[in-house]
């Protein structure tokens, strides 16, 4: 079992920056990958982010060059570095681990942060 609390979101203005943080705790070494989503309303879940252990990352175009994922090395921990925030990136954001075990893939969720940017 894996437990994800997110933390860093709030209200920001068009162009300012955020940091959201992950902290996760449980059987993290079992932890392939971690991922940031967010759902805006009315819209489903999206990608935001996704790094793999050995260092693969993956970012939706739309953030691509203004959000850098990163975590520490032991896997307690995953920030989403967020710069030249717009307003459409309003959106809760979800902290996202996936493990998987000879019993199959498993993804855990935070409880989710409310960005909001206004313009």
């Amino acid at each position: 079992q894996v437990q994800l609390v997110e933390s860093g979101g709030g209200l920001v203005q068009a162009g300012g920056s955020l940091r959201l943080s992950c902290a996760a705790s449980g059987t993290t070494f079992s932890i392939n990958s971690f991922g940031w989503y967010r759902q805006a309303p009315g819209k489903q879940r999206e990608l935001v982010a996704v790094m793999h252990n050995g260092g693969n990352l993956k970012y939706a175009g739309s953030v691509e060059g203004r959000f850098t994922i990163s975590r520490d090395s032991v896997k307690t921990a995953v920030h989403l570095q967020m710069s030249s925030l717009k307003p459409e990136d309003t959106a809760v954001y979800y902290c996202n681990a996936r493990t998987i075990t000879p019993g199959g893939d498993r993804d855990y969720w935070g409880q989710g942060t409310q960005v909001t940017v206004s313009s």
